[in-house]
């Protein structure tokens, strides 16, 4: 093969780098409650654990700074009087937290000021809630803040219903209900819609103020717990399930049209445990991190798929797990994100994930703007219908040291439909310059399915090949930075079309006319050069079969002789496609000649396995008779 295809991205190389011990975070008490959640959430100031607590439920705050051994007694988040199942930081204050638990309620807490476990009391004083929410009729499982809206909560309960909460007004404003137990939610990124994952194995996408769902369509079809995330200012969805099989799946949803998954359900493994999966909108990355095991993998998202990128494997196996904001990452390291994952129930172990860079200056494309402090509503304006996405701060003022500055919001390219084709060369505006191409040209794959071209557009074809044959360096950067793939070097310019293009774009009186002429067969047009046969003239790409119609329309000499080079250099791809036919034919006999050896081998191997199994039981059965005979 003349060249290997390998796709560009900034990511391919990011790299999971554990802690040691000492950097982690020991002696916990990490809850053993069976319910499926993350056990642990973190913000840049603190990680909340649930905790194994006697007498009621509680959970431990750790301030992210006090790393190491933790003292034997601590101060904790007491208050509910069942186990703790789920917390979750509010996106707009690092040290408000709310809490569900086993016994129905829903607590909002305020992480009191200069926070520490380190004291010198004998017993530290616990921490009591500022605000206790009541309205479920079971146990609550899952708490979840409002992405855009400042002090809005979600929580899911076993009495089949999602409530939404208006925390400073301390009661429940909105309610969603469904056919079973939720096991997951996530909002989008203007907070206007939630998506959740039901044990009736439903997906549900909720317009919330309206209370009812947008969509509602089937999930995954495994009876084990299936999880989904939205993905960022994308209208799109990224769901972890089972098949009928028990095989792990991992799903990529439409969010207006979710009726069946994009590409359909892709298998990742056929472990057991429940993948949780995580979105991280500045890398436009997905983690799945499984439950049960030590593995983190992540995939990159383009294109309307997930392109796998690696995997962070570790012997540990973790049972919960967090990702800190994009704003608390350290910059300096060139680390594009960190999460927390609970190691034997008894130590919490940071994971840095990282883009090997040599430069000690702020890396900008690795670092795009991410959400601040700053809501993008109040709770009073998103009851009453406003949605807004929060500002975006710019991380170089904090690579810097300074306070962070709000940049404006660029919204993302609508992800309707997946980018198959790339986008058209540019069309310079001088006379000399040839047409514009039209997009049945510049976009092979819808060109090959729509009408016979006309004869414009074989004109405008004829002109665009001619056109390749320039010396565009301008372009051919351009298209560089727009590819996604590590492409073939081009073949090699002919001299003497290149002088005879050069020639015609630089005479100001040549020109392409514009009205159609009397057409007439490439075959008929005068050549300085022997034509190729007819089934040289054949591509195996939509742009040359365009160009190799049986009458297309010759406006001047010049384009004449760029049929001619067309037909060149495609005799030259065809030459080329012949060498490599006949260099993978030649390896194929030759993997057929290795595999029979294989076999024979094989064979030989396995007869003297049976000569020698027989020897040793003759041997045995004569020590069996010589011992009867004694």
């Amino acid at each position: 093969m003349a060249g290997r295809f390998v796709r560009a991205s900034k990511y391919r190389h990011v790299f999971g780098r554990g802690s040691k011990k000492e950097q982690c975070y020991d002696n916990l008490r990490i809850s053993k409650n069976a319910w499926d959640t993350n056990l642990i959430k973190a913000n840049p100031e603190y990680i909340s654990v649930n905790w194994e607590a006697s007498g009621g439920g509680a959970f431990a705050v750790i301030p992210i700074n006090e790393k190491g051994r933790l003292p034997e007694h601590m101060p904790l988040f007491r208050g509910h009087t069942a186990a703790v199942l789920d917390t979750d930081w509010s996106p707009f204050n690092d040290s408000l937290i709310a809490s569900a638990s086993d016994d129905g309620k829903v607590f909002i807490w305020k992480v009191p000021e200069n926070f520490t476990l380190h004291t010198d009391a004998e017993e530290p004083a616990d921490v009591a809630p500022v605000a206790r929410l009541s309205g479920h009729m079971r146990k609550v499982g899952h708490v979840l803040f409002n992405s855009a809206a400042e002090n809005v909560l979600a929580s899911s309960s076993g009495d089949y219903t999602v409530k939404i909460w208006d925390v400073e007004a301390g009661a429940a404003k909105l309610n969603l209900k469904h056919n079973d137990i939720v096991q997951s939610l996530s909002w989008s990124a203007d907070g206007s819609m939630l998506v959740t994952t039901c044990r009736d194995k439903k997906l549900r996408i909720w317009d919330t103020r309206q209370q009812k769902p947008a969509q509602e369509v089937p999930g995954h079809p495994g009876a084990k717990n299936s999880r989904a995330v939205w993905m960022g200012e994308h209208d799109r969805i990224a769901t972890t399930g089972f098949s009928r099989m028990s095989d792990r799946q991992l799903g990529l949803w439409d969010a207006r049209a979710p009726k069946e998954p994009i590409g359909g359900f892709t298998i990742l493994d056929s472990i057991s445990g429940v993948c949780m999966p995580f979105w991280d909108d500045g890398t436009q990355c997905l983690y799945l991190a499984g439950k049960g095991d030590g593995n983190i993998r992540y995939y990159e998202y383009e294109n309307d798929k997930f392109e796998y990128l690696s995997e962070y494997k570790s012997p540990d196996p973790q049972r919960g797990i967090a990702f800190m904001p994009k704003r608390g990452i350290n910059l300096h390291e060139n680390e594009v994100l960190r999460c927390f994952k609970t190691v034997n129930d008894s130590y919490i172990e940071p994971i840095s994930f990282i883009v090997p860079r040599r430069s000690e200056m702020f890396q900008s494309d690795i670092y795009p703007p991410t959400t601040g402090l700053k809501p993008g509503t109040t709770a009073e304006e998103w009851f009453v219908g406003k949605t807004a996405t929060p500002p975006k701060i710019s991380l170089e003022s904090v690579y810097e040291g300074n306070a962070p500055e709000e940049v404006p919001s660029v919204p993302k390219p609508s992800t309707s439909a997946p980018a198959q084709s790339p986008s058209p060369p540019k069309i310079a505006t001088e006379p000399p310059k040839p047409a514009p191409i039209p997009d049945s040209v510049a976009a092979p794959a819808t060109a090959q399915r729509g009408p016979p071209p006309s004869m414009k557009d074989n004109k405008a074809s004829i002109a665009s090949m001619a056109d390749k044959f320039t010396d565009n360096d301008e372009e051919q950067s351009s298209d560089d930075e727009t590819s996604s793939f590590e492409e073939i070097p081009k073949p090699v310019e002919r001299p003497s079309v290149v002088a005879r293009m050069e020639e015609k774009t630089s005479s100001p009186a040549m020109k392409v006319e514009t009205e159609p002429v009397k057409p007439t067969p490439i075959a008929s047009a005068p050549v300085t050069k022997a034509s190729p046969p007819p089934a040289q003239a054949t591509s195996t790409t939509s742009t040359a079969s365009t160009a190799s119609t049986t009458a297309v329309p010759v406006p001047t000499g010049g384009a004449a002789a760029a049929a001619s080079g067309i037909k060149d250099y495609l005799h030259d791809l065809k030459t080329m496609l012949e060498a490599q036919n006949k260099t993978m034919s030649d390896q194929s006999q030759q993997i057929a000649t290795l595999t029979k050896e294989v076999g024979l081998l094989k064979a030989k191997i396995s007869e003297q396995q049976s000569d020698r199994e027989k020897d040793e039981r003759i041997r045995q059965l004569e020590l069996e008779l010589e011992e009867a005979k004694s």
